[in-house]
């Protein structure tokens, strides 16, 4: 994998790349706000949908990254840096809304 400046297209590559991991993980789940609002009630649902988004989204980027050989590295790198910082997010979403709950935006029905 090679990522050289100004060769082109790379930069519009690795955004597309990173845009599309996050808007994945959006089709997939709510925001990292509401993953901690309600992470008390269906942490197990939300880390589970998150996940799938992930791996929709390596899918994604695999295929964008086969079809086009220019941008590869960017493509690959922008996926990589947009499912590393989701991730991020999204757990310290949940550490978070485990350490201090807030008000959560749904009730749990089940109880």
């Amino acid at each position: 994998m090679t990522l050289s400046l100004g060769s082109g297209n790379n930069g519009v590559a690795f955004v597309v790349a990173a845009g599309v991991v996050w808007e994945c993980i959006a089709f997939a789940c709510s925001s990292p706000q509401t993953a901690e609002l309600n992470i008390q009630t269906r942490g197990d649902t939300l880390m589970k949908w998150v996940h799938m988004g992930q791996g929709l989204s390596a899918i994604t980027i695999a295929i964008g990254a086969m079809v086009e050989p220019k941008t590869r590295g960017a493509i690959i790198a922008g996926g990589i840096f947009a499912m590393v910082s989701a991730e991020g997010f999204y757990q310290y979403a949940a550490w978070s809304g485990y350490q201090k709950p807030g008000q959560p935006t749904e009730q749990s029905y089940g109880s």
